[in-house]
């Protein structure tokens, strides 16, 4: 008898060995969805809180004929071998958008994307608990954070606030002011018009901030790499620049 649950037991450690192989090789993506399911949210004010646990972000400004509501497409692949059923949620409070990713067993895999389609005019707040989250086209004021993952902002003209705890932060814009922040990556940030402000900061990343020809009030350090400084400077400019890394290079040039 002891001898056949000591059997049982092994083959059940190389079975779950086989299976926990078999889903790290061939990881479930949620761009295998070939019929995402669509919402629309009937948006009652000015603003909107995109509020995210798991999953990669496509925000976009929409059409005018999309005025007043919020539209969402949704991808979703996951398969959970020892444990509940995977599955994904989604629901609309006063502004706020809320996105859950449910995915807990011995041996879970799962994979979630959602396309954002927000009204113009209104101002968008982004918290991303782990995935990238990409936007565009926006000229109102727009916030992103994300706990672990890529921020990219392109197309837009209105205020931007961008951190990223654990991934890289690029911005190709034409906004007024930008703070973007990372704890761990790189940031990147190409300005488009002269801005008024720009505050770019990596605990541990390059720095790069790319301005069209005019003369700025510069401040750019690195506690562990090299600075470089090609732009006009001019101390008593009220276009005011900051580029800050810990551990990595600094640089501030004019875009070609």
């Amino acid at each position: 008898m002891a001898r056949s649950v000591l059997v049982r037991t092994a083959a059940t450690a190389v079975v779950t060995g086989v299976l926990a192989a078999g889903v790290s090789a061939c990881g479930a993506s949620a761009g295998d969805d070939k019929h995402p399911d669509h919402r629309s949210f009937a948006l009652p004010g000015r603003t909107l809180t995109v509020d995210s646990d798991d999953a990669d972000l496509e925000i976009v400004a929409a059409p005018a004929n999309k005025a007043g509501t919020v539209q969402v497409t949704r991808w979703f692949k996951g398969r959970v071998v020892v444990g509940g059923s995977p599955r994904v949620s989604w629901s609309f409070q006063d502004d706020r958008l809320k996105l859950r990713m449910h995915c807990d067993g011995f041996i879970a895999d799962c994979s979630a994307k959602y396309r954002i389609e927000v009204p113009r005019g209104i101002r968008v707040t982004v918290d991303d608990g782990n995935g990238d989250v990409q936007a565009r086209g926006f000229t109102d004021p727009l916030g992103i954070h994300t706990s672990n993952g890529a921020v990219h902002v392109t197309d837009s003209t209105g205020p931007l606030d961008l951190h990223s705890d654990n991934g890289a932060v690029r911005g190709d814009v034409s906004a007024p002011r930008v703070r973007a922040e990372t704890s761990n990556g790189e940031v990147d940030l190409t300005l488009r018009r002269v801005p008024d402000r720009v505050d770019a900061t990596s605990d541990n990343g390059a720095v790069t901030v790319a301005l069209p020809r005019a003369a700025y009030h510069v401040t750019a350090e690195s506690d562990n790499g090299g600075v470089s400084v090609s732009v006009p400077r001019d101390d008593r400019s009220p276009r005011t620049v900051s580029a800050d890394s810990s551990n990595g290079k600094v640089t501030v040039r004019t875009a070609n």
